[in-house]
């Protein structure tokens, strides 16, 4: 008998919840608010606020010479925010793609002395500050800010795949004899490497220099860490 009053009551119970709550689960349902909440949305804000921008840790230190036969290095951009490559001026494939890519960008945020680029060349026996500055006027580049820098081959090769963990090598079995990523790596005013999240809530680390998407969204990262 005090069994079959339990059942009952806890019957009522679910009875009552269902009543009131069920039309609010369906409600948050139809306007695709399942997840959302107090907690969840000022998360989300602050997330939207700053960027969301993840900092990956001190950019690796440089000193090369530019198309001038200027030393430059990691100093020379304290106070910049600027995208970073590795690339060579004879390139048969992506390079001249990555190209069109920073010259997107630097239009985008010409004028700005708080923007800058760095282009390395992994061929530097053959790219020398004269073959480099014959490059940027072919290029047409107009930014002060934008460094075509060559130096030692093995501090270069270093920087790259020890230093960004971005891999270089040579290959002559390809074309160009080199091999090397499209990625622009991107750093803050502080020399920090920032990055944003994929749709799965993880770091991207480098943006692709070669997909429309990774430039439009490495622009978008520019004009926010130049706010900071």
């Amino acid at each position: 008998m005090i069994k079959n009053k339990s059942y009952v009551g806890i019957s009522f119970i679910i009875l009552v919840f269902g009543i009131f709550a069920v039309p609010r689960i369906i409600d948050r349902i139809k306007n695709n608010e399942v997840v959302k909440g107090d907690r969840l949305d000022k998360v989300s804000n602050s997330s939207r606020e700053n960027g969301g921008l993840i900092k990956m840790g001190v950019a690796p230190k440089f000193e090369l010479v530019n198309q001038d036969n200027v030393r430059i290095s990691n100093e020379s951009y304290k106070g910049k925010v600027y995208v970073l490559e590795f690339f060579f001026t004879s390139c048969p494939s992506i390079c001249p793609k990555m190209n069109q890519s920073m010259l997107v960008i630097e239009n985008t945020f010409f004028g700005n002395p708080n923007f800058g680029i760095v282009s390395i060349s992994i061929d530097p026996e053959h790219d020398t500050p004269a073959v480099l500055q014959a490059h940027k006027e072919l290029l047409g580049t107009k930014s002060a800010n934008w460094n075509f820098l060559t130096g030692d081959k093995m501090i270069i090769y270093d920087l790259a795949n020890k230093g960004f963990n971005v891999y270089v090598g040579e290959n002559h079995k390809v074309k160009g004899g080199f091999e090397h990523s499209g990625l622009f790596a991107l750093i803050d005013k502080n020399g920090n490497i920032r990055c944003r999240k994929d749709d799965y809530g993880n770091p991207i680390l480098y943006y692709d220099g070669l997909d429309k998407k990774g430039v439009r969204d490495i622009q978008q990262d520019i004009a926010i860490l130049l706010k900071e």
